[in-house]
């Protein structure tokens, strides 16, 4: 485990579970926990085993499938009921029997949630809070505690919400952790009452959620403030506006505060880590998150582009690659020479002046039509080739393709697709069904195409965009379609733009095809 100095604790797989939309098995579990693990956090939070069956599996499997090599896992609970000992509540016992070596326990600290939720006396739950930490600290158990609503409950009572923190230390818990539940405070604020709490003697944490926008500089705030333990869940996951992002926590504090965190090797390895999560709890990640989104070192302004040439740290306050990333050069109606000459570097090429100056000029007329590069870097490249050959290139021509939609008298629509290619020295006619017009003319590509370029069966159409331009009305208006295409490597996008849809789509994916055989190395006739 790192450095019990100052603790990054996880809770993505019990409050960031709560998310709305993100329902996660037991192996979903387990497979975060491991990402969670490689990034060399110190504290994985598994969940409330006893209250929720799937954290109790949790729990159980964990034990045998999970071999963590830097975290320690931690079971989630509540303190004992009102009247009754800890060593008889079966909530308690559960955490018990869970085997992780660290319980986290939720405790009041707010006075009017004491006596309008728990229907207790103040005093009633100081007594709750002191049998549990020292009854699990008696059984072998490291004790944690989140003060839940802290902050308002020092706002309604602050010598009470200030006993809490005394009591739980007193009883054996080494950590308590300050939780603005509700996500309302400001950093100066929170700062000002997490010195009066690091002012009781307890070691102090804090836990945010994210409801004022102010999650991470709330948590590093409270850092500054004498908190030597962060929690938070990966992505910023979480109920109402997700927690405090525990990837832009870490690397805040590591690269900006000199903390000695995380492995710089893991810290290398988070871009990554954040994408594997995602792709764990299906949600589509966000592509502007600080450190590890896909735009976060992405550059647009041609006055960027010609200071990124001289000095890439001109216009980026990391490396990139300190967390896995990398910088990007976004191509659009705004680029410059300069923007083009370094994405162009970044591809691979290196662009003499007139070339640069003449693809500038393509750009910004086809963007001027609709088209857009910025989301689209395949369909750039393959621009940029054909302007560097002087001529339109590619694995296959088109001699001609339909689409037929019917309506079936079962009240079934059908697409029917027929293409006609020459490659490689052939004229091929194929024809695919599939349930809509681009789904049949991928289907029917793929006939034509994959018994001279097998690798095609590797390439998969995983989004589909279609937009009404701006400007311009009704059924006859511009259209632009974005496709997504994967292979095993990674993913590229595409884009067309036609007063037909079907039409629009027929160049992103014969874009999108052509892209992918050139990923798996098949050069261009």
């Amino acid at each position: 485990m790192t450095d019990d100095r100052f603790h990054v604790y996880d809770t993505t797989l019990r409050d960031g579970a709560q998310q709305e939309g993100l329902n996660l098995t037991v192996a979903d579990k387990l497979a975060i926990a491991r990402h969670l693990d490689g990034l060399g956090v110190g504290f994985i939070e598994g969940g409330w085993p006893g209250a929720n069956p799937k954290d109790t599996e949790f729990f159980r499997r964990a034990r045998t499938e999970l071999d963590l090599k830097h975290a320690q896992l931690a079971a989630f609970g509540a303190t004992r009921r009102a009247g009754v000992k800890a060593a008889d509540d079966p909530l308690v016992a559960a955490l018990r029997e869970s085997g992780a070596p660290v319980v986290t326990l939720v405790a009041k600290s707010h006075d009017r949630h004491v006596e309008l939720a728990l229907r207790t006396t103040l005093e009633e739950n100081l007594a709750m809070i002191r049998d549990t930490v020292s009854h699990l600290r008696a059984e072998g158990q490291r004790v944690f505690l989140d003060a839940e609503h802290f902050f308002d409950g020092y706002a309604s009572n602050p010598a009470y919400a200030l006993e809490v923190l005394r009591t739980a230390a007193e009883a054996g818990a080494s950590v308590i952790a300050l939780c603005d539940t509700n996500g309302g405070m400001l950093p100066d604020e929170l700062a000002e009452i997490v010195h009066e709490a690091v002012g009781t003697g307890a070691r102090i944490g804090i836990h945010c959620h994210d409801d004022t926008g102010c999650a991470v500089a709330n948590t590093l705030a409270a850092v500054r403030a004498g908190a030597t333990h962060v929690q938070g869940c990966a992505n910023g996951y979480g109920e109402r506006s997700g927690n405090a992002n525990l990837f832009t926590v870490v690397a805040n504090l590591q690269l900006k505060r000199g903390f000695d965190l995380v492995p710089p090797q893991a810290l290398a390895d988070m871009t990554r880590i954040a994408h594997a999560i995602t792709e764990v709890t299906n949600v589509t990640p966000n592509s502007h998150a600080p450190y590890v989104g896909v735009s976060a070192f992405a550059h647009k302004a041609g006055l960027h582009a010609s200071a990124i040439k001289v000095d890439p740290n001109l216009y980026q306050h990391i490396d990139p690659a300190l967390v896995g990333n990398d910088m990007r050069m976004l191509v659009s109606d705004m680029a410059g020479r300069a923007s083009v000459e370094l994405k162009g570097r970044e591809l691979g090429y290196e662009l003499p002046a007139e070339t640069a100056r003449d693809l500038v000029e393509r750009v910004k007329d086809m963007e001027s039509r609709g088209y857009t590069f910025e989301a689209a870097d395949a369909s750039f490249e393959l621009l940029l080739r054909d302007t560097v050959a002087g001529e339109r290139r590619r694995h296959f021509e088109v001699e001609s393709w339909r689409v037929i939609v019917e309506r079936t008298r079962g009240g079934e629509l059908v697409s029917e697709a027929t293409v006609k290619l020459h490659a490689k020295g052939e004229r091929i006619v194929a024809t695919g069904e599939g349930n809509g017009p681009v789904n049949a003319l991928d289907k029917a590509v793929r006939a034509a195409l994959e018994r001279l370029y097998p690798d095609l069966a590797a390439v998969e159409l995983v989004d589909f965009k279609v937009r009404i331009l701006e400007g311009t009305h009704g059924t006859d208006a511009i259209t632009r379609v974005l496709i997504t295409s994967s292979d095993a490597a990674g993913e590229w996008a595409t884009v067309g733009v036609a007063e037909n849809v079907i039409e629009a789509s027929w160049q992103a994916l014969e874009q999108a095809v052509t892209y992918g055989l050139l990923r798996a190395g098949h050069a261009t006739d």
